[in-house]
């Protein structure tokens, strides 16, 4: 599943995690997103399209003063205002990985996780587990189905 990016896409994103200034630089969205309490600062990059090796797709970065993250190939996201959060996600036919980031600044990533995972009962998962699985089941609606994606 291909997602089209388009310039309200990014104004959603912008608004729900209070990004502070949004720009468009030559082929990607830059959005800067701060918490001043906790003296954190987060800038956030997506490029609809851009050449990923042999093929082309959409790619999500995320900059703190201490990391570095990345995210190939993203096939979705789900915006939480709810939350003042964003999930970015990529699938492949058995894994999930996904990019949550933050209105306060900050994120996490959960990367390779089995599919089933999502749908699982959580009380029957450690926690170290089940906080992965809560968080990409969010992001279930943009996911492609699992009888689809099995034949990819």
């Amino acid at each position: 599943m291909a997602i089209s990016f388009e310039k309200k896409d990014v104004e959603k994103i912008g608004r729900v995690l209070g990004a502070e200034k949004i720009t468009f630089e030559k082929d990607h969205h830059r959005l800067r997103i701060s918490n001043q309490e906790e003296k954190r600062i987060l800038v956030l990059e997506i490029y609809p399209q851009v050449d990923l090796g042999k093929t082309r797709g959409m790619l999500v970065v995320v900059y703190t003063g201490n990391s570095h993250l990345q995210l190939h190939n993203c096939t979705g996201y789900v915006v939480s205002e709810e939350l003042g959060e964003v999930t970015f996600v990529m699938e492949t036919p058995r894994q999930l990985s996904g990019l949550v980031v933050e209105r306060g600044a900050s994120c996490s990533l959960y990367a390779g996780l089995n599919r089933d995972l999502i749908s699982s009962d959580f009380t029957r998962l450690g926690v170290e587990v089940m906080l992965s699985g809560v968080a990409l089941s969010l992001a279930e609606e943009v996911l492609g189905s699992e009888e689809h994606n099995d034949e990819e």
